[in-house]
């Protein structure tokens, strides 16, 4: 039995594709903003000789719209809110399938004692989607009838808690609590890569500064100019490396990997049937987008 992404409802993928083409804008967004920023630096440190006429400044005049590219879209984006459509779709989908998961292995609430499983379903579902709708989370259902009409539970879904014990645990260790295994190492990875190259470039464009500076200081060289974009490009550096929180996740995403590694041992060997919707609601909790932050606010 395999059961993927692809075995979700509508709902989840709907949310889905909304959380990655938000994320996409709002990251989107931020560079530019930090591109034009360095830009409007670069332009203004230029010679004045980029002169037209008695008076106008072409370096001058590029570097104001660079500037007002910035402004631009800073509006823009505070109109269009991506960052926080992109975190509620991303909880709502993330939700979504991890009760998805609970009730296709007879995760905890939705075990094998549960007299109507599908019913309590749907009404849990419900009850968590309602509480993101409160703080802002716009579903698809309203807008979209394929989606509205589109079956909260798959048949997938049916066929995989339909099958024993053995088969269920199989499947949910090998296509979940692996897979998510796997992706938080990968993303431990590129967040280490990340972190070196960041600081990296934030120690040499502030050790050249610190040089420029040090020749106007003893007045072997004019470089104000020069020390001023130097400055804002490791200021864009570290902006950005803050703004994707690589130092953080390490540990985050390191601590989970751990805790879903132990979950890992512990039902391969020691977890019976009894006490196996308690560990699925368990590692469900592990991999919540919710626990992640927890771990990256108090390990920052």
């Amino acid at each position: 039995m395999v059961f993927r992404n692809t075995d979700l409802p509508v709902l989840f993928h709907r949310a889905d594709s909304v959380a990655i083409a938000r994320q996409r804008e709002a990251v989107g967004a931020t560079r530019h903003q930090l591109l034009l920023l360095v830009l409007g630096a670069a332009l203004a440190a230029l010679p004045s000789s980029w002169q037209l006429g008695d008076s106008f400044q072409l370096a001058g005049a590029l570097s104001a719209l660079a500037y007002a590219g910035v402004l631009t879209l800073s509006y823009r984006s505070s109109r269009r809110r991506a960052k926080s459509h992109w975190q509620l779709n991303r909880s709502a989908a993330e939700f979504i399938r991890s009760m998805c998961w609970r009730y296709a292995v007879h995760g905890a609430p939705f075990d094998s004692n549960s007299t109507d499983a599908d019913e309590l379903f749907v009404i849990r579902l419900e009850e968590g989607l309602r509480e993101l709708a409160k703080v802002g989370w716009e579903d698809p259902r309203e807008s979209d009838g394929e989606v509205a009409a589109a079956d909260l539970i798959t048949t997938p879904m049916r066929r995989l808690r339909a099958k024993t014990f053995s088969i269920r645990k199989e499947t949910y260790v090998r296509d979940r609590l692996i897979e998510q295994r796997n992706w938080y190492h990968r993303r431990t990875e590129i967040s280490r890569r990340a972190t070196t190259f960041w600081s990296a470039s934030i120690g040499l464009l502030t050790l050249l500064a610190l040089f420029f500076a040090l020749l106007r200081t003893f007045s072997l060289a004019e470089s104000a100019g020069v020390v001023g974009l130097l400055s804002a490009a490791a200021a864009a550096c570290l902006a950005w490396s803050e703004i994707r929180r690589h130092q953080p996740l390490i540990a985050a995403h390191s601590l989970v990997e751990e805790d879903l590694a132990a979950m890992h041992t512990a039902m391969e060997t020691t977890v019976t049937d009894v006490e196996w919707g308690s560990a699925v609601y368990e590692t469900e909790r592990i991999v919540s987008p919710q626990h992640t932050d927890w771990l990256v606010r108090h390990r920052s």
